[in-house]
């Protein structure tokens, strides 16, 4: 870590989150956690968690009772680790683990929320990032979305819920997913730039053992010709004026 340069971001007056070049974070992890509606009698997992930025979202109000951040790379929960202490947070426990497998003393079959900002696209698809890291939280190098899906319904008990975002392309993949590891896809959301132009990210909850039944929310703009939508504003209060989508 000594050839790291790490700077923290505010995400509230409490709150600061440590990034860095490997590690950041954009605006689908402030879509993703205001959409899972997270209360504060849950006990929640984030799969993949990076630098920790969902479960550091869902600090600034009202936050679950106990959130395991979970990642299979050191440098991130390392980062994750310096924002828990220099906030004062002790309900986030760190965890560096492979999704896949899990971790000694998982809570199987004991949480009510897992949160999941997969890897959008597909081994060998597109062009890959230059750092190791950007790759594997862009590209499904070490786990793919039936592997998240898999490891959800570990973790989740009977009527949980698994919340996700994804690229619109990969919708099929994503629900096929779901539905292969016993969770029923129940909510679905679209988020536009504006409403002139295609989805570029869906958000969608899925609860297991739950019966077939899919709700299409209104679709979500991020952008009016003022600025930012009064929702996406709501969305982004007490955080960053973060200027484009990441």
């Amino acid at each position: 870590m000594e050839n790291i340069k790490f700077e923290f971001e505010k995400l509230s007056e409490e709150i600061d989150i440590c990034v860095s070049r490997e590690h950041g974070f954009g605006t689908d992890a402030f879509l993703l956690a205001d959409f899972s509606e997270y209360k504060q009698n849950d006990t929640a997992c984030d799969l993949g968690t990076g630098c920790g930025i969902i479960p550091l979202i869902m600090q600034r109000k009202m936050p679950p009772k106990v959130t395991y951040a979970v990642d299979i790379q050191s440098l991130a929960i390392e980062q994750l680790k310096i924002s828990i202490e220099k906030s004062k947070i002790d309900s986030i426990i760190p965890i560096c683990a492979d999704l896949k497998e899990l971790w000694d003393g998982a809570p199987i079959g004991q949480l009510s929320l897992v949160t999941c900002n997969p890897p959008y696209k597909a081994a060998k698809a597109g062009i890959e990032s230059v750092l190791d890291a950007h790759k594997i939280a862009r590209h499904e190098i070490l786990c793919n979305i039936d592997d998240v899906c898999c490891a959800a319904a570990k973790l989740l008990k009977f009527g949980g819920k698994l919340c996700l975002c994804n690229r619109p392309e990969r919708l099929s993949d994503v629900i096929t997913a779901m539905k292969n590891n016993g969770i029923e896809p129940k909510r679905l959301r679209f988020v536009s730039k504006n409403p002139q132009t295609a989805p570029w990210l869906f958000l969608i909850e899925g609860k297991k053992g739950s019966k077939p039944f899919m709700k299409i929310l209104p679709q979500l703009y991020v952008w009016n010709e003022n600025g930012y939508t009064k929702e996406m504003e709501n969305i982004y209060s007490m955080g960053l004026d973060r200027k484009e989508i990441d």
